[in-house]
C-alpha cells in the first residue's frame, strides 16, 4: 500500500534533513504548514533557518510558535540562539529565562529544560565576565541585513550554545568523494554555515572554524540511511538529529547525493554572506553560479535579485524576484524584495500589492508592515501608513526606524503631539539614530519651533559632524529666519561633505542672490543647472535655477541705479515671469525671450559698493524703526518663522508708503483749501499683455524705464497717486528681499493670464493637513456649505454647472463632515466662489475666491482656495480698488486732517480696512498679497498719524478673515476688538529721514536688508 501524501512528504523531509539540504527542507515545511500550522513543524522550520543562518526569519518563525504555545521550549531556545547569533544579548537571556521559567513550570521535557538551564549558565556568565573571545560571541553583529534594510542580521554569526554542534565538513573535488560530518551529541551543526575563506565549492579550511574542537575525527564512513528516523507528526527535526546523536558521542554523516546539495547551501550562504558585506558583484557571481545549475532555486534568485537591488539595477532585481515567485508563489521574502524594489521605482501602488500579498504568508510581521507603511508613507497615504506602522510596533517595540516613519505619517495628518511622541521614542531607542534626529529637526522647523529645530541639529551634529543634511537643515532655518550669511556659512560646511548636493547649492546660491553677492550667485545656479538629477523635485529646483539665476543677471545690472529703475514686472518678459512661477521647463522660454547678458557685462554696470554697508545716522534711525514695526505683520501661527531681514523689509516699506502718502494728501489738503481741486477719476484699463523690457525681444529698456521713470517723478511730487503705485511700493520691496520667489502682478504675465492664472493655497493636500493654513479649514468648509445651500448649485471642474436643488441632497450637503462626505454627494471635484460684496455697486457680487474640492488618486482630497484673475475680474476689483482709494483720500484730507483724535478718524481707518479687504479678495500677485496687504495696512494707517501698537492675535490671519468675510463689514468687525485697541496716535514718525533718500539704490536697498546679518 502506497503511503499518503503526508507521509510522503514527511518522509522526504527527513531525507532532506539527512542530506542537510536546508532550502529545500524549508520548501517542503512551507507545504505542510500551509495545510496545518503544527508547533512542532513551524519549530522545524525555525531550526532549518537556523541552519542557513537566516536569523531573522528563526525569530519569525519561534514567535509564530510561541503565538500558538506558549510553552514551546524548542521556541524558546532557537528564538535565544537566534537573537544571541544577532548581537542582542541581553533580549536572548530574557527569551531563555522565560523559557525556562515555563519549563520549570512544566518539565515535560527534562532534556529542553537542561539545555535552557545551560544556555542561561553560559549567558550569564558571558555578562559577568564580558570575555570577548568567547564562543558566544566570536562575531561582530553589526553586518548589514541579508533580507532587510531595517535590521541588523549577522549571516557569519557563529553564537550557539554550549550544547550547539561542533561540525567541520570537507568535499573533494571528486564527485564520488564522501562528505564526512562530525556530530555532537545534542545537535547537529553545520558547519559550512561557519565563516571560511575558502573558494566557491572548495574545501573548508578548518583552521578558520571558530568552533573549541579543531580536530578532524576519523571514523568509519557510515550511511544517513541506517539512523532510524521517526516519521510520527508530533517528532520534530531536533529530536530526529537528538536520535541521531544517541548512536554515540561522535557519528560520521556520509553517502551525500552526488546532486551536492550542501555544497549549494554553502554556497548560498556564502553568497548571502557576501552581500551583508556589501560585495554586491562577488554576491551576484556567486548566485549566477548556483543558477546556472540550478536555474529553478528560489533562494538564490532572491538572493541575486536583493544584490542587484542594492546595485540600483532594479529592473533586473524585480526580474529575479517575480521569477522566483513563478516558481514558488509563496516566497513572501520575494513578494516583499519585490515590494521594495518596485517602490525604489516610484512604483507605489503595485510595491503596495506586493508587500500586501506577502503579508498574506506572514500574516502581522513586524518587517513587511514596516516597509509597507513606508511605501504608504512615499505614496502619501499617510493614514495607511500610520495603521500599518502602528501595527508595527506594536510588534516590534524597538524598530525605531518604525517610530521615526510613524512620526513622519502622524506629523503629515496634523497630529503633532502624537507625531512629536513618535519621534521621541525612536531616539529613545538609540540616541545615536541621525535620521530621527534630521526628522525631528524638520519636524519642529515646519512648525516654527526654530529652538527646539536648532537643539536637534546640535544633538545630531555631536552624533556625527559630518552629516551633510545637518547642515543643510540648520541652512533652512536661518534662510528661513533671514539671516543667510549664517546659512551661507552652514550650506558650504554641507558642500564640503557632500559637493554634489543639489539642494544645498540651490539654497546657497539664493542666499548668495539676496545678499548681492551675484558671482557665487551665478556659480552655484550653474552648478545646480550641470547635475543630474534622479527625481521630480530636484528638476523643479533646477528649473528654478535657470529662472533665477537670469532675475540674479538682471538685478546685477541695476545694483548701482536708483531704486525706482529695478522693475521686475515692467523689465521681465512675461512668458518668462509665467513660466518662473509655474516651475515650468524654461526650453520654450529660451527660444522666445531676450536673455540676460553674461554676469561680466552686468556688473560693468555697478558692484554692491562699501558705502552701501555704511550705516549713517539717517540709515540707522530708519533701520531702527522698521525692525520695530516690521515686526507687527508677524502671524502667531504654526509654520510662519520670525524672519528679521522680512521684518526689515516690511518696515522700510511701510515707512516710504506712509512718506509718499502724506505727502499726496498734504497735496489733496493744500488744493482743496484753496479751491483748486480738480482730480480725474481713475482710469482703469488693462495693460498690454505683451509689454516688453530687458529680457524681451520686443520692447527696448529705454521705453519701459521712460514710462517708468515719468510715474515716479509724478508720485513723488505729490501730484499723483494712485491705489496701485501704493503697492507697487510694497510689492517691489517684498521683490528685493527675498529674489528667489516670484512675486509679480498678474496682470504682468503672459496671454495666459486671459485663462485665469492665479493663486492657490492649500488646506488639505491629499490626505496632508498643510501646517499653516489647516487651521482655517473648519470654518471654509462651513462657508462652503453654506453658499451652496444658499446658491444650490456648484461648478464642476469644466466650469459647468452642477444642479443642487433637490432637498435631499442639500440636507446630505448640510451635513457633511468631511471633504470625503462633500465629494460623495456632489459626485465629482467641484469649486463655489465665496462672497464678496461691492461697495462700489450697491447689490452686486464680485467673484470672490473660490473654495475648490478635488479627489486626488482615491486616497485623499485637495481642499483649497484659489483666486483666478481673469481680465474681467481684474477689472472689477481695480475699480472697487480706486473707490476705496478715492473714499479714504477724500475722507483724511477733509477736516479731520492731521487730527490727533483717534475717533475723529474712524472714517479713515473704516477706509484703511475697505481696502484691506477688497486687496485679499482680489489677490492680484503671484505670491505675496498677504504680506503685501499687511504692509500697505500699516504705512497707510502711519501716513493718517496712527501707528499699530500691538500684534496679530494667535491663530489670525488677516488675509483669510477678509476671504471669509462676505463684506468689508464683516471683516471690519471681525477684526476691529483687536486692531482698534491697538492703535495709538504718533506724529514722531514724521522726523524719519526720506526713505527714498537714505537708501537711493538698489545696492543700498539691498545692503540694508542684509546689513543685520553681517
Amino acid at each position: 500500500m502506497a503511503p499518503a501524501p503526508a507521509a510522503n512528504e514527511r518522509l522526504e523531509l527527513a531525507k532532506l534533513c539527512s542530506g542537510r539540504n536546508w532550502s529545500k527542507a524549508i520548501r517542503v515545511l512551507d507545504s505542510i504548514i500551509d495545510k496545518s500550522s503544527s508547533v512542532q513543524d513551524i519549530c522545524n522550520r525555525a531550526f532549518c533557518y537556523s541552519r542557513l543562518e537566516l536569523h531573522k526569519h528563526v525569530i519569525k518563525d519561534c514567535d509564530k510558535a510561541l503565538q500558538l504555545s506558549p510553552n514551546a521550549l524548542q521556541a524558546y531556545i532557537l528564538k535565544g540562539n537566534a537573537l544571541s547569533a544577532l548581537g542582542r544579548k541581553e533580549e536572548a537571556l530574557h527569551v531563555w529565562e522565560q523559557g525556562y521559567q515555563n519549563a520549570v513550570s512544566d518539565s515535560t521535557d527534562l532534556k529542553q529544560l537542561v539545555e535552557l538551564e545551560e544556555l542561561l549558565g553560559s549567558a550569564k556568565e558571558y555578562q559577568s565576565f564580558n570575555c570577548e573571545d568567547h564562543v558566544m560571541d566570536t562575531i561582530s553583529c553589526e553586518t548589514k541585513v541579508v533580507v532587510s534594510e531595517d535590521h541588523a542580521v549577522d549571516s557569519l554569526s557563529t553564537d550557539m550554545s554550549i550544547a550547539e554542534t561542533k561540525a567541520i565538513i570537507s568535499e573533494d573535488g571528486d564527485s564520488t568523494s564522501v562528505t564526512k560530518v562530525v556530530i555532537s551529541e545534542d545537535h547537529v551543526r553545520d558547519s559550512l554555515l561557519q565563516k571560511t575563506s575558502t573558494t566557491e565549492a572548495g574545501n573548508v579550511d578548518s583552521s578558520t572554524s571558530t568552533v573549541t574542537d579543531k580536530k578532524l575525527v576519523n571514523g568509519h564512513k557510515s550511511d544517513t540511511s541506517g539512523v532510524g528516523l521517526k516519521l510520527d507528526d508530533s517528532i520534530g527535526i531536533l529530536n530526529i538529529y537528538n536520535e541521531t546523536a544517541k548512536m554515540g558521542r561522535k557519528v560520521f554523516v556520509a553517502g551525500l547525493p552526488k546532486t551536492k546539495s550542501i555544497s549549494l547551501d554553502f554556497r548560498l550562504s556564502r553568497g548571502i554572506a557576501q552581500v551583508n558585506e556589501g560585495n554586491y558583484g562577488q554576491a551576484v557571481s556567486i548566485f549566477d553560479q548556483i543558477l546556472r545549475e540550478t536555474p529553478t532555486y528560489p533562494e538564490a534568485l532572491i538572493g541575486r535579485g536583493t544584490a542587484l537591488a542594492f546595485q540600483r539595477e532594479l529592473d533586473a532585481a524585480i526580474a529575479d524576484f517575480s521569477k522566483a515567485i513563478q516558481i514558488n508563489p509563496s516566497a513572501g521574502e520575494a513578494w516583499k524584495r519585490r515590494g521594495q524594489a518596485r517602490a525604489a521605482l516610484g512604483d507605489f501602488k503595485e510595491a503596495i500589492e506586493d508587500l500586501t500579498k506577502g503579508l498574506e504568508f506572514e500574516p502581522n510581521s513586524p518587517d513587511v508592515l514596516h516597509e509597507r507603511g513606508i511605501v504608504n508613507f512615499k505614496f502619501k497615504d499617510f493614514n495607511a501608513a500610520v495603521d500599518d506602522l502602528t501595527r508595527c510596533i506594536n510588534r516590534d517595540k524597538k524598530n525605531k526606524s518604525a517610530y521615526t516613519y510613524l512620526g513622519l505619517a502622524l506629523a503629515a495628518i496634523g497630529e503633532h503631539d502624537q507625531a512629536e511622541e513618535a519621534h521621541l521614542k525612536a531616539l529613545q531607542l538609540d540616541q545615536n539614530f541621525v535620521d530621527a534626529w534630521a526628522h525631528l529637526a524638520q519636524f519642529y522647523l515646519d512648525l516654527a519651533n526654530t529652538e527646539k529645530s536648532l537643539h536637534c541639529i546640535e544633538k545630531l551634529l555631536a552624533v556625527d559632524e559630518r552629516f551633510a543634511k545637518a547642515y543643510h537643515l540648520r541652512g533652512l532655518l536661518h534662510h528661513g529666519t533671514g539671516q543667510h550669511r549664517m546659512a551661507i556659512k552652514d550650506l558650504s560646511v554641507g558642500l564640503s561633505i557632500d559637493s554634489s548636493n543639489l539642494e544645498c547649492l540651490y539654497l546657497r546660491a539664493s542666499c548668495y542672490h539676496a545678499t548681492g553677492e551675484y558671482g557665487d550667485a551665478v556659480k552655484d545656479y550653474d552648478a545646480v543647472l550641470d547635475l543630474e538629477l534622479d527625481s521630480l523635485d530636484k528638476f523643479v529646483l533646477q528649473c528654478l535655477a535657470f529662472y533665477q539665476k537670469e532675475v540674479a543677471l538682471y538685478t546685477a545690472s541695476k545694483v548701482n541705479s536708483e531704486f525706482c529703475w529695478f522693475d521686475i514686472d515692467g523689465d521681465i518678459d512675461p512668458l518668462f515671469k509665467e513660466y518662473w512661477c509655474k516651475r515650468q521647463h524654461p526650453h520654450y522660454v529660451c527660444e522666445r525671450v531676450f536673455r540676460q547678458p553674461l554676469l561680466k557685462e552686468s556688473l560693468k554696470k555697478g558692484r554692491l559698493k562699501k558705502q552701501d554697508f555704511v550705516v549713517t545716522k539717517h540709515k540707522h534711525v530708519l533701520l531702527q524703526a522698521a525692525d520695530v514695526l516690521g515686526q507687527k505683520m508677524q502671524y502667531s501661527c504654526a509654520g510662519f518663522l520670525s524672519n528679521r531681514r522680512q521684518y526689515r523689509m516690511a518696515g522700510l516699506a511701510a515707512i516710504e508708503i506712509a512718506q509718499k502718502v502724506a505727502k499726496y494728501w498734504r497735496f489733496l489738503r493744500h488744493t482743496n483749501k484753496n479751491g483748486k481741486r480738480n482730480r480725474k477719476k481713475e482710469r482703469i484699463s488693462m495693460v498690454s499683455q505683451n509689454r516688453g523690457g530687458v529680457c524681451c525681444s520686443t520692447t527696448g529698456l529705454s521705453e519701459s524705464s521712460t514710462l517708468h521713470s515719468s510715474n515716479e517723478e509724478r508720485s513723488a511730487s505729490g501730484r499723483h497717486l494712485s491705489w496701485h503705485d501704493v503697492y507697487s511700493i510694497a510689492v517691489k520691496w517684498r521683490q528685493i528681499s527675498e529674489p528667489c520667489d516670484p512675486v509679480v502682478w498678474i496682470n504682468k504675465l503672459s496671454e495666459e493670464f486671459n485663462s485665469g492664472f492665479g493663486s492657490h493655497t492649500p488646506m488639505l493636500l491629499g490626505q496632508a493637513k498643510v501646517v499653516r493654513y489647516f487651521p482655517n479649514y473648519s470654518r471654509t468648509f462651513d462657508v462652503a456649505k453654506s453658499i451652496i445651500r444658499d446658491l444650490k448649485y456648484v461648478n464642476n471642474a469644466e466650469d459647468r454647472f452642477i444642479d443642487l436643488s433637490d432637498p435631499d441632497k442639500l440636507q446630505k450637503i448640510m451635513h457633511a463632515g468631511s471633504c470625503s462626505d462633500l465629494y460623495n454627494v456632489i459626485g465629482e471635484s467641484f469649486w463655489v466662489g465665496t462672497t464678496c460684496e461691492s461697495t462700489l455697486f450697491e447689490g452686486k457680487r464680485l467673484e470672490g475666491t473660490r473654495i475648490t474640492l478635488q479627489q486626488i488618486d482615491k486616497i485623499g482630497y485637495d481642499f483649497a482656495i484659489r483666486t483666478p484673475c481673469t481680465p474681467p475680474r481684474w477689472a472689477e476689483y481695480s475699480q472697487e480698488m480706486a473707490a476705496a482709494w478715492e473714499t479714504l483720500c477724500t475722507a483724511y484730507s477733509s477736516e479731520v486732517y492731521s487730527s490727533n483724535d483717534v475717533s475723529a478718524l474712524e472714517n479713515v481707518r473704516y477706509g484703511i480696512l475697505r481696502m484691506t479687504y477688497y486687496w485679499y479678495n482680489f489677490m492680484p500677485l503671484s505670491r505675496g498679497s498677504a504680506v503685501v496687504g499687511f504692509v500697505v495696512l500699516l504705512g497707510l494707517l502711519l501716513a493718517a498719524n496712527m501707528e499699530f501698537t500691538g500684534s496679530i492675535p494667535p491663530g489670525i490671519q488677516i488675509d483669510w478673515e477678509a476671504i471669509l468675510s462676505p463684506n468689508p463689514d464683516a471683516f471690519t468687525a471681525s477684526i476691529k476688538p483687536w486692531l482698534y485697541s491697538n492703535i495709538r496716535i504718533n506724529t514722531a514718525w514724521k522726523e524719519y529721514p526720506d526713505v527714498t533718500l537714505a537708501f537711493a539704490t538698489t545696492g543700498s536697498v539691498i545692503a540694508a536688508l542684509s546689513s543685520y546679518d553681517a
